[in-house]
This record gives C-alpha cells, structure tokens and sequence, in this order.
C-alpha cells in the first residue's frame, strides 16, 4: 500500500516514507522529496547487484533512456563494485556507497541543467526472506521557477522511476527463482 501521494510516494510505506537516507541531507535549503518503492520476491545481496547496474543502464523505458537499446538482462560482471566519483545513469556521479544496502549519487552538471540539483539514494532494505527497493529523491525547490521544474520532474520522475523499479524487480526475481 503507498502512503502518502502522487507524484511523490509510489509504493511507499509509512515507514520508508519516515526513514532517513543520504539523500536527504546532501542538497541546501528547501527540497521536494520523492520516495518510490517496490518489494521484490529475492535476497537482499541480489537485489543489490540489480540496483549497481543501474551504473550499466537504466533501466527504464530503453527507447527513451538508453537511445533505443535494451538495457542487459544479466549482470554485468564488476557492476556491484561501486566508487565514490563514479557515473550513474549518465546524469548522476556516486557521493557514497554502503554495500550492500545502499548507494546516493547526485546530478552532474548536465543533469543539473535539465533537473536543477537532485541527490538520489537507491537502498536494497531486507524484508523477511526477500528485499525492498526504496529510492529516494531530494530536489532543490529554492525560487518560485525550481520549485515548478521540481513538480514536473517529480511527475516524469513518477513515469520513468516505477517502469526501472519494476524492471529491475523482474530481473532480480527472475534470477531469484534460477
């Protein structure tokens, strides 16, 4: 069940919505924060092998994101072994890595010039047997102009986030089940 409300909670419990992560503390002054989560049906340690290879693709909607190619449909080999300083997701470069809970990345000057300044957590959480995909996002939202880009980016956000998360669900459980 999502608590909270669009666009800025998908899948999210109370309790996601109510913990801290990275991401929250990185960016100054006021921010929008958007949460999306999704549980996923295998072990913690391979859905955080999934969520490192959003370093290889992004998994969302390819012919959008990914000029047309499909993002892998196996683990990149290495791809978990992530550094500070590293791209994610072309817009994004790693400030902090806790593996194999979490990594926060922020946007690069080109993605600041397309989304203004946005920090991002990806957490693999455990839940029980399986795992739990949250995302979190904090986007700057200072003069009347940023916080209206930070409203539509939290809808195309909404759009694209929930495909990834369910691909990377898919992918994670898939392998789960080998």
């Amino acid at each position: 069940m999502t608590a909270g409300r669009l666009p800025l909670a998908w899948g999210a419990t109370p309790e996601d919505l109510a913990r801290r992560y990275p991401a929250d503390t990185i960016l100054a002054g006021p921010v929008l924060t958007l949460t999306r989560a999704v549980d996923v049906d295998a072990p913690r340690e391979l859905t955080w092998r999934w969520l490192c290879q959003i370093a290889v693709a992004p998994y969302s909607y390819d012919w959008i994101d990914n000029r047309g190619r499909q993002s892998p449909r196996a683990l990149t080999p290495g791809a978990d072994r992530l550094r500070v300083g590293q791209p994610m997701a072309v817009v994004f470069e790693l400030v902090s890595v806790d593996a194999p809970h979490q990594w926060t990345a922020v946007t690069v000057r080109r993605g600041r010039s397309l989304f203004g300044p946005v920090a991002m957590t990806f957490a693999a959480e455990p839940s029980g047997a399986a795992s739990r995909i949250v995302c979190r996002l904090t986007v700057t939202q200072g003069g009347p102009l940023s916080r209206l880009r930070a409203r539509v980016l939290a809808w195309g956000d909404l759009v694209m986030m929930r495909r990834q998360l369910l691909n990377l669900k898919s992918l994670a459980e898939r392998d789960a089940r080998r």
